[in-house]
């Protein structure tokens, strides 16, 4: 992977607590460290549900 710069380096903590609470309501089952097993389909729906959250949240927030 690319070593890239975090803008928010504090928040890794709470992402990846979102990304278990994510996949915890999906119902994909996932282990500290690597979880090699996943399909492609199942990480990157994971990713995607995260991504939508975000956008709801977001646009809830603008509409205030």
């Amino acid at each position: 992977m690319a070593n890239r710069k975090k803008l928010v380096p504090e928040a890794d903590n709470a992402m990846n607590n979102f990304k278990y609470e994510t996949a915890s309501e999906m119902g994909v089952s996932l282990k500290n460290g690597y979880n090699g097993e996943m399909t492609a389909r199942q990480a990157g729906s994971i990713g995607g549900a995260m991504v939508k959250k975000m956008i709801k949240k977001a646009q809830q927030d603008m509409s205030r």
